[in-house]
């Protein structure tokens, strides 16, 4: 089984900042692709950023220039620093994992359980 956990959402003005964190913990032998997505209300889920082994990332056009992926891959773990945030940023963010649980195993993923965030004077 394997967990993450996310941190750092909650409720910040237009134009402010805030770092989310996610940690995985579990049976994990190699991490691939790590990234965030987000569901705003009423919305489908969508792509906000990934960032592979070798650290390339890709972002959504609508974050580009405001957010930052990094990935701390010895501590299982993932960043989206964001900036300059709008209204339209508000909902809840997923981290999500590729992972290998052994040598031989297929490539699997998790999802973490959503961090909200509001973004709103």
């Amino acid at each position: 089984q394997v967990e993450l956990v996310e941190s750092g959402g909650g409720r910040v003005q237009p134009g402010g900042s805030l770092r989310l964190s996610c940690a995985a913990s579990g049976s994990i032998f190699r991490i691939g692709v790590m990234g965030w997505y987000r569901q705003a209300p009423g919305k489908q889920r969508e792509l906000v950023a990934t960032i592979t082994r070798d650290g390339s990332t890709n972002y959504a056009d609508s974050v580009k220039g405001r957010s930052t992926i990094s990935r701390d891959t010895a501590k299982r773990t993932v960043y989206l620093q964001m900036d300059s945030l709008k209204p339209e940023d508000t909902a809840v963010y997923y981290c999500n994992l590729m992972y290998s649980s052994t040598l031989f195993s297929s490539t699997l993923d998790a999802w973490g359980q959503g961090t909200l965030v509001t973004v709103s004077s």
